[in-house]
């Protein structure tokens, strides 16, 4: 239909749709009378809204308002099916993939394991496809998905950036292979502020226009986030921060070809057993990790993706479990070295709120977090909030499905097309 032009009826019916759907997805089923006072419409309008949206199929009737005086009263509700979106989330060790429907619930997964020689268009569609036909769902059915991978595709030439660890996603004609087996919109985005992105809609950074998240799994990482917006820098490298030369570590040359840097080599999971060890704790052997191919059931955790990150995970969580003695000592050493490149990050950006996460700075638990506050304060300008990430479950995954999902609402709530 024609576009609606500021101030005819059809925009602000398409104004007045999309606020009850909105009032909707945040509150749950509703009855018109509860729509009209939150909304300031008359009763006559809000009937007509609703019917107009029911018969559009973004509303459906749900049982009745009881346990109140007088007649019981019709419930509204989104209709969570109107549409549904993917998340994949690709690591060296496989692909994870979700499917939610408009509502957020996760309706479908599926984890695929990598396979040496495994292309990369294969691994997508097969655990797409898995996920889909776990939720009952076909490819087609899919309104929109975001794919998260390490590093970034620069916007300049298409190719992927900062992840030579991430096999078989270097190839030049890999974006139009993909366009080509996928039926949907598809967007690529960094793993690390996808998980930023979950944070900001669902955990400890809502309400916060500026902060940083700083993540710790198999690689050192981190998401800006400014005036509301990530920012992701001219080839899509911004938070790139493992590559960062820090004291402490000699400087590193060729980075992109190493694949490291200073605050990797200074800070990463890597360090933590060698650091156990200058302390006097005892390093156990790395947990095993499970490769299992197949469907997952919503709202699976995730496992540590590798045995260097196992075994990280393990020392700073009997660390944080018992903080005292070598322990403390442990766990002092790598807020040390924790703090060295987040000072820097610090100095440039200012940020009101740093958010920690991955699997390796969570294990460390509040005890952590207050060692890498005060060293903070010691060596950095500003002193920002430090808080634990609350997004436990797969937050670059949900991060993805939360990107996925924004796009879709404001193309499937806009009933002015």
């Amino acid at each position: 239909m024609p576009a609606a032009t500021p101030g005819t009826p059809s925009l602000l019916r398409a104004m007045n749709d999309r606020a009850a759907l909105e009032l909707l997805l945040t509150h749950g089923p509703l009855s018109r009378t509860r729509i009209g006072h939150l909304t300031g419409l008359s009763k006559p309008t809000a009937s007509q809204l609703l019917a107009r949206l029911e018969a559009a199929g973004l509303v459906v009737a749900t049982g009745t308002d009881g346990g109140r005086p007088g007649p019981n009263a019709q419930l509204y509700a989104l209709n969570a099916r109107a549409a549904h979106v993917g998340g994949l989330d690709v690591t060296p060790e496989g692909v994870v993939a979700a499917v939610a429907d408009l509502s957020g619930t996760v309706v479908g997964g599926f984890e695929l394991p990598y396979a040496e020689g495994a292309e990369a268009v294969a691994q997508v569609t097969a655990a797409l496809d898995g996920a889909v036909a776990a939720a009952g769902l076909h490819r087609d059915d899919l309104h929109r998905l975001v794919i998260a991978t390490p590093g970034a595709f620069d916007p300049q030439t298409g190719r992927l950036r900062y992840a030579s660890h991430l096999p078989g996603w270097h190839s030049p004609t890999l974006l139009d292979e993909l366009a080509a087996a996928l039926p949907m919109p598809v967007e690529y985005e960094n793993d690390v502020n996808l998980a930023a992105v979950a944070e900001q809609r669902l955990g400890a950074a809502r309400g916060h226009e500026d902060f940083v998240l700083l993540w710790n799994e198999e690689g050192l990482g981190a998401a800006l986030v400014l005036g509301g917006r990530l920012h992701r820098g001219w080839t899509g490298g911004a938070g790139e921060v493992g590559f960062l030369p820090v004291p402490g570590h000699p400087l590193v040359r060729q980075v992109t070809r190493a694949n490291s840097g200073g605050y990797q080599e200074l800070a990463g999971a890597q360090v933590l057993p060698r650091l156990a060890r200058e302390h006097g704790v005892e390093v156990p052997a790395a947990p095993g990790t499970d490769t299992g191919t197949g469907a997952l059931p919503p709202g699976s955790p995730a496992a540590p993706p590798g045995p260097q990150v196992a075994a990280a995970v393990a020392l700073l969580r009997r660390a944080a479990a018992e903080p005292e003695g070598p322990h403390l000592d442990f766990l002092r050493s790598y807020a040390t070295v924790l703090a060295t490149g987040l000072a820097s990050l610090v100095a440039v950006l200012d940020p009101e709120l740093v958010v920690l996460s991955g699997a390796v700075i969570s294990a460390g638990g509040d005890p952590l977090r207050t060692l890498l506050q005060d060293e903070l304060a010691e060596i950095a300008p500003s002193r920002p909030r430090l808080v634990a990430g609350e997004v436990h479950e797969r937050p670059v995954l949900r991060g993805a499905l939360e990107s996925a999902l924004a796009a879709a609402r404001e193309e499937v709530f806009d009933t002015s097309r």
